[in-house]
């Protein structure tokens, strides 16, 4: 891992955490209760397994740093 690894799996990470919140948010809205623990906890996880993904690489890295 390097800093140009660690940049593209935080960017991916976060992308993951918002769209999994935001479709979490709402598919609750439209049952008509937002439990935000359930939100909070599901961003969360997507993020952590977006993390794990990246382990197996990353297409925005390239050379042998990646591998």
């Amino acid at each position: 891992m390097n800093k140009n690894w660690l940049i593209a799996a935080g960017i991916r990470a976060l992308k993951t955490v918002a769209q999994t919140a935001a479709a979490t948010i709402g598919t609750s809205a439209a049952i008509g209760n937002v439990d935000w623990v359930m939100v909070l906890s599901s961003a969360g996880l997507a993020g952590i397994l977006s993390v794990l993904t990246s382990l197996g690489g990353l297409p925005e890295v390239t050379g042998t740093e990646n591998e």
